[in-house]
C-alpha cells in the first residue's frame, strides 16, 4: 500500500488488535531511526530557521506587547501531560474570553462542541492570524521535538478534553509521541471534521514507518505554502 493510499484509508476505522499498538515505545529499529531523525531534523531547522524564530517572537513582544511564547499543557505519549511551546497568538485573559463567548452564542458553543476550534477564532490577535495562517505559531514546537516530548511526524497534540473525541481510540494517540505534522496535517487538516482527524490519527499509528514519515514530510512542505486547513 502507497502513503497515499492511507491517507484515503483515513476516512474508515476499524477495531483493532492488541499487537497493532506498541504502547511501550520500544519498537526497534523504526523507533530507532525515527528519534535520530527527530533530533538531526529538529537541529538543523531550529538553526536553519533561528532568525525567523527571533524576528517573529520580537514582532510579537512589540506589536502585542505580550510574552511570545505560549506553553499549554498538552497530552503526550502514555498520557504523560507536557508544555507545548507556541508562540502567543491570542488576547491576554483567552481563556476567561472563550468562555465568555460560548456563554453568549449558541452557535460557536455548538462549533467549539463539534470541532474544539472556533473559525473564525475572535480571541486571536491580528499578528496571530498570519502567525496561524501560515504555522508559523507551531516553529517552537522543534524544541519540544528536540526534548523528546514531541515527534517530527505523529497525531498533533491535544488537551486532555479532546481525549474523550477518541473513544476506543484514545489508545492509538497515547501509542506515540504527539507530532509537528501528520497525516491529518497533509490530508486537510481544519478542513476535515473531527472523526476524521481521528481516524487519520488510527491510520498512521497502524502504518508507521520510516517511508511514510518521510512522505508526510514531504506532503507538509506544500500544505504549509499554500497554507491549506489552517487558520
Amino acid at each position: 500500500m502507497t502513503p497515499a493510499s492511507l491517507a484515503e484509508r483515513a476516512l474508515i476505522v476499524v477495531p483493532a488488535t492488541a499487537a497493532e499498538i506498541d504502547t511501550t515505545g520500544n519498537g526497534g529499529g523504526v523507533l530507532d531511526a525515527k528519534r535520530l531523525l527527530d533530533i538531526v531534523g529538529s537541529l538543523i531547522l531550529i538553526v536553519f530557521l533561528a532568525p525567523v524564530m527571533l524576528l517573529v517572537a520580537v514582532a510579537v513582544y512589540l506589536i502585542d506587547g505580550s510574552h511570545p511564547i505560549y506553553a499549554h499543557r498538552r497530552v503526550g505519549r502514555g498520557g504523560a501531560s507536557f508544555r507545548c511551546f507556541k508562540y502567543q497568538t491570542m488576547c491576554r485573559d483567552a481563556d476567561r474570553e472563550l468562555e465568555r463567548l460560548l456563554m453568549a452564542s449558541p452557535e460557536l458553543r455548538a462549533q467549539w462542541q463539534r470541532d474544539h476550534k472556533l473559525e473564525p477564532d475572535p480571541r486571536v490577535t491580528r499578528l496571530g492570524c498570519i502567525l496561524r495562517i501560515t504555522s508559523l505559531d507551531e516553529l517552537p514546537q522543534l524544541f519540544n521535538v528536540l526534548s523528546g516530548d514531541m515527534t517530527l511526524v505523529g497525531p498533533r497534540p491535544i488537551v486532555a478534553s479532546e481525549l474523550s473525541r477518541y473513544g476506543r481510540y484514545v489508545g492509538h494517540y497515547s501509542a506515540v509521541r504527539p507530532g509537528l505534522t501528520g497525516l491529518w496535517q497533509v490530508s486537510g487538516r481544519s478542513m476535515t471534521t473531527y472523526r476524521r482527524r481521528v481516524a487519520a490519527d488510527v491510520v498512521y499509528v497502524r502504518s508507521q514507518s520510516m517511508v511514510l514519515d518521510l512522505w508526510i514530510l514531504a506532503r507538509t512542505v506544500p500544505a504549509v505554502l499554500t497554507c491549506r486547513g489552517s487558520y
